[in-house]
């Protein structure tokens, strides 16, 4: 039997497609994993989801957590989240994360996860930068 052309194509790029989004889904719930962490205060989870390169830089649970207290806020107690752009380049992720930041002040978070032998994804680095007002509405 055979298949009509546009089914066999689909058929060929349905598989391609779904594992396009993979690495995009596996990030995302990394980054959710370790926002969850941080808000429980759970220092063991949330240095679970650092990359070896991060661990190195802090080597302890306590030396991570302390670092993002301090230097990252809006990560660390993040009012509301939402994912943006995403862009995959080879085995790194790169995730745009919008945040309404503790003290009200929306921030943009750029996160850079990579992937390890084993397929896990990992953060290994998160650039955060004030984000512009929008037009008043």
């Amino acid at each position: 039997m055979r298949l009509p052309a546009a089914v066999s194509l689909f058929l060929l790029v349905l598989p391609v497609a779904t594992w396009a989004g993979e690495p995009v889904d596996a990030a995302q719930g990394v980054i959710q994993g370790q926002i969850a962490a941080f808000l429980h205060d759970d220092a063991k989870a949330a240095y679970s989801f650092a990359s070896p390169a991060i661990r190195g830089k802090f080597p302890t649970e306590d030396a991570f957590f302390d670092m993002v207290r301090k230097g990252y806020a809006p990560v660390y107690r993040p009012g509301n989240f939402a994912f943006g752009r995403s862009r995959v380049i080879g085995d790194t992720v790169v995730q745009e994360v919008l945040i309404s930041g503790p003290d009200g002040k929306d921030w943009t978070a750029l996160y850079q996860l990579v992937k390890l032998p084993d397929g896990s994804y990992k953060i290994n680095g998160v650039h955060i930068v004030r984000a512009a007002p929008g037009p008043e509405i």
